[in-house]
Protein backbone atom coordinates (compact mmCIF):
# COMPACT_ATOMS: atom_id res chain seq x y z
CA UNK A 1 0.00 0.00 0.00
CA UNK A 2 1.18 3.51 -0.81
CA UNK A 3 0.04 6.90 0.41
CA UNK A 4 0.32 10.54 -0.55
CA UNK A 5 1.38 13.12 2.01
CA UNK A 6 -0.04 16.45 0.89
CA UNK A 7 0.76 19.88 2.32
CA UNK A 8 -2.25 21.92 1.23
CA UNK A 9 -2.89 25.59 0.80
CA UNK A 10 -0.37 26.24 -1.99
CA UNK A 11 -1.54 27.86 -5.24
CA UNK A 12 -0.66 25.69 -8.26
CA UNK A 13 0.76 27.42 -11.31
CA UNK A 14 2.73 26.59 -14.44
CA UNK A 15 2.26 24.33 -17.46
CA UNK A 16 1.21 20.69 -17.65
CA UNK A 17 0.66 18.37 -20.61
CA UNK A 18 -2.44 16.18 -20.65
CA UNK A 19 -1.78 12.48 -21.26
CA UNK A 20 -3.49 10.16 -23.72
CA UNK A 21 -7.04 9.20 -22.78
CA UNK A 22 -7.34 6.11 -20.62
CA UNK A 23 -10.81 5.31 -21.95
CA UNK A 24 -9.60 5.49 -25.56
CA UNK A 25 -6.31 3.65 -25.05
CA UNK A 26 -7.87 0.59 -23.40
CA UNK A 27 -10.39 0.10 -26.23
CA UNK A 28 -7.70 0.56 -28.89
CA UNK A 29 -5.67 -2.19 -27.22
CA UNK A 30 -8.67 -4.51 -27.42
CA UNK A 31 -9.05 -3.62 -31.10
CA UNK A 32 -5.54 -4.88 -31.90
CA UNK A 33 -6.92 -8.42 -31.49
CA UNK A 34 -8.81 -7.94 -34.76
CA UNK A 35 -5.72 -8.20 -36.97
CA UNK A 36 -2.51 -10.22 -37.35
CA UNK A 37 -0.69 -7.18 -38.76
CA UNK A 38 1.43 -4.84 -36.66
CA UNK A 39 -0.35 -1.93 -35.01
CA UNK A 40 1.37 1.14 -33.61
CA UNK A 41 -0.41 3.11 -30.90
CA UNK A 42 1.00 6.51 -29.95
CA UNK A 43 0.36 8.86 -27.03
CA UNK A 44 -0.31 5.89 -24.74
CA UNK A 45 -0.59 6.93 -21.07
CA UNK A 46 1.74 5.28 -18.57
CA UNK A 47 -0.96 4.08 -16.16
CA UNK A 48 -1.77 0.87 -14.34
CA UNK A 49 -4.92 0.05 -16.33
CA UNK A 50 -2.98 0.17 -19.62
CA UNK A 51 -0.34 -2.17 -18.22
CA UNK A 52 -3.03 -4.63 -17.14
CA UNK A 53 -4.74 -4.46 -20.53
CA UNK A 54 -1.40 -5.14 -22.22
CA UNK A 55 -1.08 -8.25 -20.06
CA UNK A 56 -4.59 -9.29 -21.09
CA UNK A 57 -3.85 -9.17 -24.83
CA UNK A 58 -0.48 -10.87 -24.29
CA UNK A 59 -2.31 -13.91 -22.89
CA UNK A 60 -4.41 -13.86 -26.07
CA UNK A 61 -1.41 -14.18 -28.40
CA UNK A 62 -0.16 -10.62 -28.85
CA UNK A 63 3.38 -9.31 -28.39
CA UNK A 64 3.59 -5.75 -27.03
CA UNK A 65 6.75 -3.70 -27.45
CA UNK A 66 7.01 -0.41 -25.58
CA UNK A 67 9.08 2.59 -26.62
CA UNK A 68 8.16 5.55 -24.46
CA UNK A 69 4.58 6.48 -25.20
CA UNK A 70 4.48 4.25 -28.29
CA UNK A 71 3.31 0.64 -28.27
CA UNK A 72 3.89 -1.74 -31.18
CA UNK A 73 1.55 -4.71 -31.07
CA UNK A 74 1.39 -7.80 -33.25
CA UNK A 75 0.05 -11.32 -33.04
CA UNK A 76 3.04 -13.68 -32.84
CA UNK A 77 1.62 -16.89 -31.42
CA UNK A 78 -1.58 -18.78 -30.81
CA UNK A 79 -2.87 -17.43 -27.55
CA UNK A 80 -5.69 -18.51 -25.30
CA UNK A 81 -9.29 -17.53 -25.92
CA UNK A 82 -9.75 -17.00 -22.20
CA UNK A 83 -8.93 -14.00 -20.01
CA UNK A 84 -7.36 -15.16 -16.73
CA UNK A 85 -9.32 -14.35 -13.62
CA UNK A 86 -6.24 -12.71 -12.09
CA UNK A 87 -6.36 -10.05 -14.82
CA UNK A 88 -10.05 -9.79 -15.60
CA UNK A 89 -11.01 -9.24 -11.98
CA UNK A 90 -8.72 -6.18 -11.85
CA UNK A 91 -9.97 -4.41 -14.96
CA UNK A 92 -13.54 -3.99 -16.15
CA UNK A 93 -12.37 -3.14 -19.67
CA UNK A 94 -11.04 -6.67 -20.07
CA UNK A 95 -14.58 -7.57 -21.16
CA UNK A 96 -13.93 -5.58 -24.35
CA UNK A 97 -12.01 -8.54 -25.81
CA UNK A 98 -15.26 -10.49 -26.02
CA UNK A 99 -16.27 -8.98 -29.37
CA UNK A 100 -12.89 -9.40 -31.15
CA UNK A 101 -12.47 -12.99 -29.94
CA UNK A 102 -15.96 -13.97 -31.09
CA UNK A 103 -15.53 -12.20 -34.43
CA UNK A 104 -12.19 -13.88 -35.20
CA UNK A 105 -12.28 -17.25 -33.46
CA UNK A 106 -15.89 -17.94 -32.59
CA UNK A 107 -15.21 -18.42 -28.89
CA UNK A 108 -14.35 -16.41 -25.81
CA UNK A 109 -14.27 -16.96 -22.07
CA UNK A 110 -14.06 -13.89 -19.82
CA UNK A 111 -14.46 -13.48 -16.06
CA UNK A 112 -17.13 -11.29 -14.58
CA UNK A 113 -15.43 -7.90 -15.08
CA UNK A 114 -13.82 -6.13 -12.16
CA UNK A 115 -11.92 -2.87 -11.83
CA UNK A 116 -13.41 0.28 -10.38
CA UNK A 117 -16.38 -0.45 -8.13
CA UNK A 118 -18.59 2.58 -8.69
CA UNK A 119 -21.80 0.69 -9.19
CA UNK A 120 -23.12 -2.54 -10.60
CA UNK A 121 -22.02 -1.60 -14.14
CA UNK A 122 -23.76 -4.62 -15.69
CA UNK A 123 -22.69 -5.99 -19.08
CA UNK A 124 -26.17 -7.25 -19.90
CA UNK A 125 -26.49 -4.61 -22.65
CA UNK A 126 -23.31 -5.95 -24.26
CA UNK A 127 -24.42 -9.58 -24.01
CA UNK A 128 -27.87 -8.98 -25.46
CA UNK A 129 -26.40 -7.22 -28.51
CA UNK A 130 -23.91 -10.04 -29.14
CA UNK A 131 -26.72 -12.57 -28.83
CA UNK A 132 -28.70 -10.73 -31.52
CA UNK A 133 -25.59 -11.01 -33.73
CA UNK A 134 -25.60 -14.79 -33.43
CA UNK A 135 -23.54 -15.50 -30.31
CA UNK A 136 -24.55 -17.89 -27.56
CA UNK A 137 -23.47 -16.54 -24.19
CA UNK A 138 -23.96 -18.13 -20.79
CA UNK A 139 -22.73 -17.18 -17.37
CA UNK A 140 -21.48 -19.94 -15.08
CA UNK A 141 -21.89 -18.82 -11.44
CA UNK A 142 -19.64 -21.67 -10.30
CA UNK A 143 -16.51 -20.48 -12.09
CA UNK A 144 -17.49 -16.80 -12.45
CA UNK A 145 -16.95 -16.77 -16.23
CA UNK A 146 -18.99 -15.80 -19.27
CA UNK A 147 -18.70 -18.52 -21.94
CA UNK A 148 -19.45 -17.32 -25.47
CA UNK A 149 -19.58 -19.10 -28.84
CA UNK A 150 -20.52 -18.09 -32.36
CA UNK A 151 -20.11 -19.98 -35.63
CA UNK A 152 -20.36 -16.68 -37.51
CA UNK A 153 -21.46 -13.25 -36.31
CA UNK A 154 -23.91 -11.46 -38.58
CA UNK A 155 -25.08 -7.89 -38.91
CA UNK A 156 -28.13 -6.71 -37.04
CA UNK A 157 -30.13 -3.57 -36.31
CA UNK A 158 -29.84 -3.16 -32.58
CA UNK A 159 -31.16 -0.43 -30.30
CA UNK A 160 -29.69 0.08 -26.83
CA UNK A 161 -32.35 0.64 -24.18
CA UNK A 162 -30.05 3.04 -22.32
CA UNK A 163 -26.83 4.84 -23.07
CA UNK A 164 -23.83 2.52 -22.73
CA UNK A 165 -20.30 3.59 -23.61
CA UNK A 166 -18.64 0.19 -23.36
CA UNK A 167 -21.68 -1.59 -24.78
CA UNK A 168 -21.46 0.53 -27.94
CA UNK A 169 -17.73 -0.22 -28.23
CA UNK A 170 -18.22 -3.95 -27.63
CA UNK A 171 -20.66 -4.24 -30.53
CA UNK A 172 -18.45 -2.04 -32.72
CA UNK A 173 -15.52 -4.39 -32.17
CA UNK A 174 -17.70 -7.41 -32.96
CA UNK A 175 -19.45 -5.91 -35.99
CA UNK A 176 -16.38 -4.83 -37.99
CA UNK A 177 -15.71 -8.45 -39.01
CA UNK A 178 -19.33 -9.66 -38.92
CA UNK A 179 -21.18 -10.63 -42.07
CA UNK A 180 -23.37 -7.84 -43.45
CA UNK A 181 -24.44 -4.49 -42.04
CA UNK A 182 -24.90 -3.60 -38.38
CA UNK A 183 -26.83 -0.52 -37.31
CA UNK A 184 -26.48 0.60 -33.69
CA UNK A 185 -29.32 2.86 -32.56
CA UNK A 186 -29.20 4.98 -29.41
CA UNK A 187 -25.44 4.38 -29.51
CA UNK A 188 -23.23 6.36 -27.15
CA UNK A 189 -21.92 9.65 -28.58
CA UNK A 190 -18.75 10.08 -26.51
CA UNK A 191 -15.74 11.42 -28.43
CA UNK A 192 -13.65 8.49 -27.17
CA UNK A 193 -15.90 6.23 -29.25
CA UNK A 194 -15.21 8.37 -32.30
CA UNK A 195 -11.51 7.95 -31.55
CA UNK A 196 -12.00 4.18 -31.65
CA UNK A 197 -13.99 4.46 -34.89
CA UNK A 198 -11.17 6.48 -36.48
CA UNK A 199 -8.63 3.82 -35.45
CA UNK A 200 -10.74 0.96 -36.80
CA UNK A 201 -11.28 2.79 -40.07
CA UNK A 202 -7.51 3.27 -40.35
CA UNK A 203 -7.29 -0.53 -40.10
CA UNK A 204 -9.72 -0.95 -43.00
CA UNK A 205 -13.08 -1.09 -41.24
CA UNK A 206 -16.15 0.60 -42.75
CA UNK A 207 -17.83 2.55 -39.98
CA UNK A 208 -19.68 5.84 -40.05
CA UNK A 209 -21.74 7.77 -37.53
CA UNK A 210 -24.85 8.62 -39.55
CA UNK A 211 -26.57 10.48 -36.72
CA UNK A 212 -25.49 11.70 -33.29
CA UNK A 213 -26.61 8.39 -31.78
CA UNK A 214 -26.57 6.07 -34.77
CA UNK A 215 -23.57 4.12 -36.08
CA UNK A 216 -23.53 1.98 -39.22
CA UNK A 217 -20.89 -0.74 -39.65
CA UNK A 218 -20.35 -2.70 -42.88
CA UNK A 219 -18.51 -5.90 -42.03
CA UNK A 220 -15.23 -6.61 -43.85
CA UNK A 221 -13.34 -9.92 -44.25
CA UNK A 222 -10.19 -8.76 -42.42
CA UNK A 223 -8.37 -5.75 -41.01
CA UNK A 224 -4.86 -4.44 -41.62
CA UNK A 225 -2.27 -2.86 -39.38
CA UNK A 226 -2.34 0.87 -38.70
CA UNK A 227 -0.74 3.72 -36.79
CA UNK A 228 -2.97 5.73 -34.50
CA UNK A 229 -2.42 8.46 -31.91
CA UNK A 230 -4.70 8.32 -28.87
CA UNK A 231 -6.71 11.47 -28.13
CA UNK A 232 -6.02 13.53 -24.99
CA UNK A 233 -7.74 12.65 -21.71
CA UNK A 234 -10.71 14.92 -21.02
CA UNK A 235 -11.00 13.78 -17.42
CA UNK A 236 -7.37 14.57 -16.70
CA UNK A 237 -7.77 18.07 -18.15
CA UNK A 238 -10.81 18.69 -15.95
CA UNK A 239 -8.79 17.59 -12.92
CA UNK A 240 -5.98 20.07 -13.62
CA UNK A 241 -8.48 22.84 -14.40
CA UNK A 242 -10.16 22.35 -11.03
CA UNK A 243 -6.77 22.06 -9.30
CA UNK A 244 -6.04 25.60 -10.47
CA UNK A 245 -9.41 26.88 -9.26
CA UNK A 246 -9.54 25.24 -5.82
CA UNK A 247 -5.97 26.24 -4.90
CA UNK A 248 -6.17 29.83 -6.13
CA UNK A 249 -3.77 28.99 -8.95
CA UNK A 250 -3.19 29.47 -12.66
CA UNK A 251 -2.42 26.45 -14.90
CA UNK A 252 -1.81 26.24 -18.65
CA UNK A 253 -2.81 22.86 -20.10
CA UNK A 254 -1.06 21.61 -23.22
CA UNK A 255 -2.51 18.86 -25.44
CA UNK A 256 -5.82 20.38 -24.41
CA UNK A 257 -9.08 18.92 -25.70
CA UNK A 258 -11.16 21.88 -24.54
CA UNK A 259 -13.22 21.68 -27.77
CA UNK A 260 -14.77 18.56 -26.25
CA UNK A 261 -15.32 20.19 -22.85
CA UNK A 262 -17.83 22.90 -23.75
CA UNK A 263 -20.36 22.00 -21.06
CA UNK A 264 -17.62 21.99 -18.41
CA UNK A 265 -15.78 25.17 -19.47
CA UNK A 266 -19.05 27.09 -19.87
CA UNK A 267 -20.18 26.15 -16.37
CA UNK A 268 -16.75 26.85 -14.89
CA UNK A 269 -16.85 30.36 -16.35
CA UNK A 270 -20.40 30.95 -15.10
CA UNK A 271 -19.35 29.92 -11.59
CA UNK A 272 -16.39 32.32 -11.49
CA UNK A 273 -13.45 30.34 -12.81
CA UNK A 274 -11.29 31.67 -15.64
CA UNK A 275 -10.96 29.81 -18.94
CA UNK A 276 -8.86 31.09 -21.82
CA UNK A 277 -8.16 29.30 -25.11
CA UNK A 278 -4.49 30.20 -25.68
CA UNK A 279 -4.12 28.10 -28.84
CA UNK A 280 -5.69 25.17 -30.73
CA UNK A 281 -4.39 22.69 -28.12
CA UNK A 282 -3.53 25.00 -25.22
CA UNK A 283 -5.97 26.23 -22.57
CA UNK A 284 -5.41 28.35 -19.46
CA UNK A 285 -7.43 27.72 -16.31
CA UNK A 286 -7.21 30.12 -13.38
CA UNK A 287 -8.95 30.81 -10.08
CA UNK A 288 -11.55 33.52 -9.74
CA UNK A 289 -12.04 35.92 -6.86
CA UNK A 290 -15.21 34.17 -5.71
CA UNK A 291 -17.34 31.24 -6.84
CA UNK A 292 -21.07 31.02 -7.46
CA UNK A 293 -23.06 27.85 -6.68
CA UNK A 294 -24.27 25.48 -9.38
CA UNK A 295 -26.95 22.87 -9.90
CA UNK A 296 -25.85 20.05 -12.18
CA UNK A 297 -27.32 16.79 -13.37
CA UNK A 298 -24.89 14.27 -14.83
CA UNK A 299 -25.66 12.92 -18.28
CA UNK A 300 -24.07 11.08 -21.20
CA UNK A 301 -22.11 13.11 -23.75
CA UNK A 302 -22.49 15.97 -24.52
CA UNK A 303 -23.83 16.49 -20.99
CA UNK A 304 -21.93 16.99 -17.74
CA UNK A 305 -19.98 13.74 -17.33
CA UNK A 306 -20.41 11.54 -14.30
CA UNK A 307 -16.58 11.45 -14.06
CA UNK A 308 -16.52 15.20 -13.40
CA UNK A 309 -19.07 15.50 -10.63
CA UNK A 310 -16.78 14.34 -7.81
CA UNK A 311 -13.94 16.82 -8.47
CA UNK A 312 -16.53 19.50 -9.22
CA UNK A 313 -17.91 18.99 -5.72
CA UNK A 314 -14.57 20.19 -4.29
CA UNK A 315 -14.91 23.51 -6.13
CA UNK A 316 -18.48 23.89 -4.91
CA UNK A 317 -17.30 23.66 -1.28
CA UNK A 318 -15.78 27.08 -2.01
CA UNK A 319 -18.88 28.57 -3.67
CA UNK A 320 -21.04 31.14 -1.88
CA UNK A 321 -24.36 29.39 -1.39
CA UNK A 322 -25.88 25.96 -1.85
CA UNK A 323 -24.98 23.75 -4.83
CA UNK A 324 -26.56 20.47 -5.87
CA UNK A 325 -25.37 17.46 -7.83
CA UNK A 326 -27.83 14.90 -9.22
CA UNK A 327 -26.11 11.68 -10.34
CA UNK A 328 -28.07 9.87 -13.05
CA UNK A 329 -25.49 7.60 -14.72
CA UNK A 330 -24.46 5.36 -11.80
CA UNK A 331 -26.38 4.30 -8.72
CA UNK A 332 -23.34 4.53 -6.44
CA UNK A 333 -20.93 7.36 -7.08
CA UNK A 334 -20.79 9.44 -3.91
CA UNK A 335 -18.12 7.49 -2.02
CA UNK A 336 -16.02 10.65 -1.85
CA UNK A 337 -18.60 12.53 0.25
CA UNK A 338 -17.51 10.95 3.52
CA UNK A 339 -13.89 11.89 2.76
CA UNK A 340 -14.72 15.53 1.99
CA UNK A 341 -16.72 15.75 5.22
CA UNK A 342 -13.59 14.67 7.11
CA UNK A 343 -12.00 17.89 5.85
CA UNK A 344 -14.93 19.99 7.05
CA UNK A 345 -17.09 20.08 3.91
CA UNK A 346 -20.80 20.73 4.52
CA UNK A 347 -22.52 18.10 2.34
CA UNK A 348 -25.82 16.31 2.79
CA UNK A 349 -27.67 13.70 0.76
CA UNK A 350 -31.12 14.03 -0.76
CA UNK A 351 -33.31 12.26 -3.29
CA UNK A 352 -34.24 14.46 -6.28
CA UNK A 353 -37.88 14.00 -7.28
CA UNK A 354 -38.08 11.69 -10.30
CA UNK A 355 -41.42 10.49 -11.67
CA UNK A 356 -40.24 7.29 -13.38
CA UNK A 357 -36.77 6.37 -12.08
CA UNK A 358 -36.45 3.18 -14.16
CA UNK A 359 -36.77 5.20 -17.36
CA UNK A 360 -35.03 8.35 -16.12
CA UNK A 361 -31.80 6.88 -14.75
CA UNK A 362 -29.17 5.40 -17.03
CA UNK A 363 -28.44 2.51 -14.66
CA UNK A 364 -30.75 -0.39 -13.91
CA UNK A 365 -32.96 0.91 -11.11
CA UNK A 366 -33.20 -2.58 -9.60
CA UNK A 367 -29.43 -2.51 -8.97
CA UNK A 368 -29.72 0.47 -6.64
CA UNK A 369 -28.74 -0.33 -3.07
CA UNK A 370 -31.38 0.43 -0.49
CA UNK A 371 -30.55 3.62 1.39
CA UNK A 372 -28.32 5.13 -1.30
CA UNK A 373 -29.12 8.58 -2.63
CA UNK A 374 -28.80 10.15 -6.06
CA UNK A 375 -28.28 13.74 -4.98
CA UNK A 376 -26.09 15.85 -2.69
CA UNK A 377 -26.28 19.43 -1.42
CA UNK A 378 -23.05 21.33 -0.82
CA UNK A 379 -23.07 24.48 1.29
CA UNK A 380 -20.19 26.92 1.09
CA UNK A 381 -17.81 28.47 1.23
CA UNK A 382 -16.01 26.13 3.64
CA UNK A 383 -12.50 26.47 4.99
CA UNK A 384 -11.16 22.95 4.46
CA UNK A 385 -8.67 21.50 6.94
CA UNK A 386 -6.29 18.53 6.86
CA UNK A 387 -7.27 14.91 7.45
CA UNK A 388 -6.57 11.24 6.81
CA UNK A 389 -8.38 10.18 3.66
CA UNK A 390 -9.23 6.89 1.94
CA UNK A 391 -9.66 6.40 -1.81
CA UNK A 392 -12.52 4.18 -2.97
CA UNK A 393 -12.32 4.55 -6.75
CA UNK A 394 -10.38 6.35 -9.48
CA UNK A 395 -12.32 9.64 -9.75
CA UNK A 396 -12.90 9.76 -6.00
CA UNK A 397 -9.12 9.47 -5.68
CA UNK A 398 -8.54 12.57 -7.80
CA UNK A 399 -11.24 14.30 -5.78
CA UNK A 400 -9.67 13.74 -2.36
CA UNK A 401 -6.28 14.79 -3.73
CA UNK A 402 -7.82 18.06 -4.97
CA UNK A 403 -9.47 18.61 -1.61
CA UNK A 404 -6.21 17.96 0.26
CA UNK A 405 -4.39 20.40 -2.05
CA UNK A 406 -6.98 23.06 -1.21
CA UNK A 407 -7.04 22.33 2.54
CA UNK A 408 -4.81 23.84 5.19
CA UNK A 409 -2.22 21.61 6.83
CA UNK A 410 -0.87 18.15 6.03
CA UNK A 411 -3.20 15.38 4.84
CA UNK A 412 -2.58 11.70 4.28
CA UNK A 413 -4.28 10.01 1.33
CA UNK A 414 -4.39 6.21 1.37
CA UNK A 415 -5.11 3.85 -1.51
CA UNK A 416 -3.28 5.79 -4.21
CA UNK A 417 -3.12 2.70 -6.42
CA UNK A 418 -6.62 3.70 -7.52
CA UNK A 419 -5.26 7.02 -8.83
CA UNK A 420 -2.42 5.19 -10.61
CA UNK A 421 -5.06 3.35 -12.64
CA UNK A 422 -5.91 6.50 -14.59
CA UNK A 423 -3.43 9.31 -13.84
CA UNK A 424 0.14 9.22 -15.10
CA UNK A 425 2.70 10.05 -12.35
CA UNK A 426 0.22 12.49 -10.84
CA UNK A 427 2.35 13.48 -7.85
CA UNK A 428 5.39 14.33 -10.02
CA UNK A 429 3.32 16.53 -12.29
CA UNK A 430 1.60 18.25 -9.38
CA UNK A 431 4.95 18.96 -7.73
CA UNK A 432 6.09 20.71 -10.91
CA UNK A 433 3.08 22.98 -10.48
CA UNK A 434 4.11 23.81 -6.91
CA UNK A 435 2.15 21.22 -4.91
CA UNK A 436 3.53 19.84 -1.69
CA UNK A 437 2.94 16.15 -2.37
CA UNK A 438 5.10 13.09 -1.81
CA UNK A 439 4.51 9.35 -2.21
CA UNK A 440 5.55 6.86 0.43
CA UNK A 441 5.02 3.21 1.20
CA UNK A 442 2.95 2.39 4.26
CA UNK A 443 4.48 0.19 6.92
CA UNK A 444 2.77 -3.19 6.97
Amino acid sequence: METFLIHGGRPLSGEVAVSGAKNAALKALAATLLTDKEVELRNIPDIADVRIMCDVIRTLGMTVTERGKVLRIRRTHEGKKEVPLSLGARLRTSSMVLGPLLARYGEAVIPNPGGCRIGARPIDRHILGLTKMGAAVRYDPHDGYFHAEASRLHGVRYRFDKNTHTGTETLLLAAVLAEGETVLENAAAEVEIDDLIAFLNHMGAKIRRTKTREIVIHGVPSLNGATHSIMSDRNEEVTFALAACVTGGDIVVRNSCARHLDVFTKLLGECGGKVERVGPETTRYAAGTGYRPSHITTAPYPGFMTDWQAPWAVLMTQAHGVSTIHETVFESRFSYVAELKKLGADISFFDPPVRDPERFYNFNWADRIQGYHQGIRISGPTRLHNGILEIQDLRAGATVVLAALAAEGESMVRGVEQIDRGYEHIEIRLRKLGAGITRRKEDV
